[in-house]
């Protein structure tokens, strides 16, 4: 029996690389003033098909919903900003000062084809900045998010930066494009043509090269954007020149949320092939909105954690320590074993990393495997009244009683 398709175990050997993202991912969040959210798995649907838009590829097609029995409808979250949203309404945080900054850790669902790095189960890291409207929130967002593939060493990146204005100028722009799409009908893939009146803006990410060439001479939104959009875009750019950020424009950049609004930006890289992104984000000041709230501007990011790993370079960790490793000369022995396990179990208690050896190794074998695991002492017991502690560096060895072992340790003193 194996794992359903597009999703996977995370072994104990992958968790230190995940355990140093998360770990990185608090210390630069944390020092930047973010905190800490946790969502539910699963949220209603209405929830995603009203703040991610009907007219997405992941609300019509990538979405796990199911009646819960009840006659409601629950989707496994897809994103992580709708639901985010959500809890700023719920639990009254526009009481609190403003911008309310927040970042999570969790995994996510799509009925995607999987592929290298793309899962149907994946993990996401990502932050929140909600009740700033001004371009420096943009601006810290985007620094943040590449700050955090540098620390993980993720190579060949590149930062693709566009601006999606305000929802009335993108309503007529998308007016103008359907108009463009539909003079090169014939020309366009059997997709794109079936979402025109949905979704125009999404046949720039096609891949059809007939689409492709049409999509060369399209009208781009950058063109178009008001006056106050055009300032609020030019004031990024000048932050991130000012902090030394490179980037790209790119007026075909395309991200499958509806929510977006303004400024719209993504990572990429090199390492990762075609499918190169592996983060970004952008503004959606009138989510809140939509989801029944006040007025109340946000940005944000999302990042892959599967796409940064894949990505990153490979960084040493430290292993774990332990203090102790506890065996027996005598596993027969039923007073011996208690003992031990006693043993093994005050020391944790005394605050050392201590392990029992459960296997039943032979002593010769059990100080090959604190070898292994990089034990400092090793702890032998004869009986309730005679043990041994070796201490594995020196490999000086000393008979002592067991209720001694723990405070040697924590001294740890050298053994005569």
């Amino acid at each position: 029996m194996q794992a359903p398709k597009g999703t996977y175990d995370v072994l104990p050997a992958e968790q230190e690389r995940r355990a140093l993202l998360e770990a990185r991912a608090r210390k630069i969040l944390g020092a930047a003033g973010y905190r800490r959210i946790e969502t539910p798995a699963f949220e209603a649907t209405e929830l995603f098909s009203r703040g991610v838009g009907a007219a997405t590829d992941i609300v019509q097609k990538e979405m796990y919903s199911f009646d819960d029995g009840g006659g409601r409808s629950l989707t496994l979250r897809p994103e992580g900003t709708a639901p985010i949203c959500r809890a700023y309404m719920e639990h009254g945080m526009h009481k609190l000062p403003q911008p309310v900054k927040l970042w999570y850790l969790g995994s996510f669902f799509r009925a995607e084809q999987p592929q290298r790095g793309r899962y149907r189960q994946f993990w996401q890291i990502g932050a929140e900045a909600i009740g700033a409207a001004g371009p420096e929130t943009d601006a810290e967002l985007i620094l943040l998010l590449g700050s955090l593939l540098d620390a993980m060493g993720v190579k060949g990146t590149r930062l693709r930066l566009a601006s999606l204005g305000n929802p009335e100028t993108r309503s007529a722009y998308r007016e103008q494009l359907t108009a463009y799409l539909r003079a090169h009908l014939d020309e366009l893939s059997a997709e794109v043509r079936a979402r025109i009146e949905l979704n125009p803006m999404r046949a720039f990410d096609a891949s059809d090269p007939g689409t492709r060439a049409v999509m060369a001479g399209a009208p781009k939104l950058l063109d178009q954007l008001s006056a106050d959009d055009a300032e609020h875009f030019a004031l990024v750019r000048e932050l991130l020149d000012a902090a030394g950020v490179p980037y790209e424009l790119d007026p075909t950049l395309v991200r499958g949320l509806d929510y977006y609004t303004r400024t719209l930006f993504e990572f990429s890289s090199d390492a990762l092939g075609a499918q190169s992104g592996v983060g970004g984000g952008g503004r959606y000041d009138r989510l809140i909105e939509q989801l029944g709230g006040q007025p109340t501007p946000g940005v944000g990011f999302a990042a892959g954690v599967e796409r940064i790993l894949l990505a990153g370079a490979e960084q040493p960790i430290a292993p774990e320590p332990v203090d102790l490793l506890v065996a027996l000369a005598d596993r027969d022995d039923r007073v011996s074993v208690l003992t031990a396990f006693d043993l093994a179990h005050e020391a944790r208690q005394a605050g050392l990393a201590a392990q029992y050896e459960l296997y039943g190794r032979s002593l010769k074998s059990a100080l090959k495997h604190a070898d292994r695991i990089n034990a400092r002492y090793v702890a032998i017991v004869n009986d309730p009244l005679h043990a041994s502690l070796r201490d594995m560096d020196s490999g000086e060895q000393q008979e002592l009683e067991p209720s001694r072992l723990i405070a040697t340790v924590l001294r740890g003193s050298r053994l005569s």
